[in-house]
């Protein structure tokens, strides 16, 4: 496995964000976390990857304890994310925004442009590698987000919501580009509500709601789920659509 996380808890106060969260993923698949708003998907991401440190529970990395590290320390080793808001660095282009992810293996300028624009080709920005990141569009920031963590080099990836806020032609441009990241080597875990993009990507899904894992297993399957289906459409939902009288 190269990520897995056993019993990880977090709380708030007295709110109770993440609990007793498992799962396992293996090396060179694209997996996804799924469920509805505020079921605590980025901030179970969130404490993977060191931006939170658990109240209890266990991460490992490639069989290594990094439970509470660093988020540098982390994307050292080799796991990066990306986030909902994307914010480029202001006023520099989308090569200079994907050389600072470069730097990480990289002192020299120079390798780490040449990184950038390796990376830019991959998720269809090399046109736009002189422009000013500020000015790109949703779709063209979001593909940004992706290319600052693929400069890394990273083994592993965990990309929160990067078809969020996307037009059905945009989600179908950027499901290929997911697929070559991995068939290149990196393995992906997706948060995402862009259920095209989950049915069409993912080989495995987890379901997480009011920060409890509910179901997992293939999307087709966690899709027929009752229980998944009462979490993103109510009480009683599940029922009404066997007997075919509800709607969603």
């Amino acid at each position: 496995m190269i990520l897995s996380v056993q019993g990880v808890s977090k709380s708030f106060g007295g709110l109770q964000a993440v609990r007793d969260a498992s799962l396992d993923v293996e090396e060179g698949r694209i997996v996804s976390l799924i469920g509805p708003n505020g079921a605590g998907k980025t901030t179970l991401f969130a404490l993977i990857t060191g931006f939170h440190k658990p109240d209890a529970g266990v991460v490992l990395f490639n069989g290594a304890d990094i439970t509470g590290e660093a988020p540098e320390r982390i994307a050292t080793l080799g796991m990066v994310r990306t986030f909902q808001i994307v914010q480029p660095f202001a006023g520099q282009t989308v090569r200079d925004n994907i050389a600072v992810g470069a730097h990480l293996h990289r002192a020299s300028r120079r390798e780490a442009l040449a990184k950038a624009e390796d990376v830019a080709r991959q998720v269809g920005l090399a046109d736009r590698l002189d422009q000013d990141a500020a000015s790109l569009t949703v779709a063209g920031r979001k593909r940004l987000e992706v290319a600052k963590a693929l400069a890394t080099d990273p083994k592993l990836i965990l990309l929160d919501e990067v078809m969020a806020g996307l037009n059905p032609t945009e989600v179908r441009d950027v499901i290929p580009i997911i697929t070559r990241i991995r068939d290149n080597g990196v393995t992906i875990v997706l948060i995402e509500h862009v259920m095209q993009a989950v049915m069409s990507l993912s080989e495995h899904s987890w379901v997480l709601n009011q920060g409890e894992i509910i179901a997992n297993g293939p999307p087709a399957e966690i899709a027929r789920d009752p229980a998944v289906i009462e979490a993103y459409l109510g009480h009683g939902m599940a029922a009404r659509i066997a007997e075919g009288t509800g709607h969603a």
